[in-house]
């Protein structure tokens, strides 16, 4: 198999750079297509992707996320999203209050991006580049917790904020929380009714 040049410059980078995180701004500035490394099962990228260009002993594992399944190929072929979340953006529908900086991130042309943002700028692999719930609630928006949930989610995966302690039950409804009702949209939906569990 021939690699090319362009891949054998960024291996030799990182040869030069042995331990540092991986950079998503190295890859992509070096025009890179998404699909050169992320290919496979839920398109995570499998050590004999990065073996072609980089020696084992640069390779980390990739970050953790609580998907149990994902078909990126399926939503490859829908185009690209960026529009449908802005258009939610715009007739608010989106079910998160949106960053100031989401609008530009949309305005995007690399189908990937639409809902893997920030990573032109980022240096090392974190959650701030997964899609947030918000963005699969566009289109998948039948909210029925937790039955819903085990559709994307591994069952028993932790997705409650931090804000759902043991005593949150107990604590929401005294109003010592200052709890803002529009972020519980994201996993409730816009429908819920405090008294629907309680």
């Amino acid at each position: 198999m021939r690699i090319p040049v362009l891949l054998i410059a960024i291996a030799g980078v990182a040869a030069a750079q042995t331990a540092q995180p991986f950079s998503h701004r190295v890859h992509l500035a070096a025009k890179l297509d998404c699909a050169v490394c992320h290919a496979g099962d839920n398109l995570r990228p499998a050590a004999s992707a990065c073996v072609r260009c980089h020696k084992t002993a640069e390779i980390g594992p990739p970050i953790a996320t609580r998907l149990a399944r994902f078909d990126h190929q399926l939503h490859l072929k829908l185009g690209n999203l960026a529009p449908l979340i802005a258009a939610a953006i715009n007739k608010k529908t989106y079910l998160t209050p949106a960053a100031p900086e989401l609008r530009a991130q949309l305005n995007t042309l690399n189908p990937c991006q639409a809902c893997h943002r920030g990573l032109e700028v980022s240096d090392r692999p974190d959650r701030s580049g997964l899609p947030q719930m918000a963005d699969c609630l566009v289109c998948h928006n039948q909210i029925d917790p937790p039955y819903s949930c085990e559709f994307c989610h591994a069952k028993g995966a932790e997705l409650k904020p931090a804000s759902h302690s043991p005593d949150f039950l107990d604590t929401h409804t005294s109003g010592k929380l200052s709890l803002d009702k529009t972020t519980c949209a994201v996993c409730h939906g816009r429908k819920f009714h405090c008294l629907g569990c309680h």
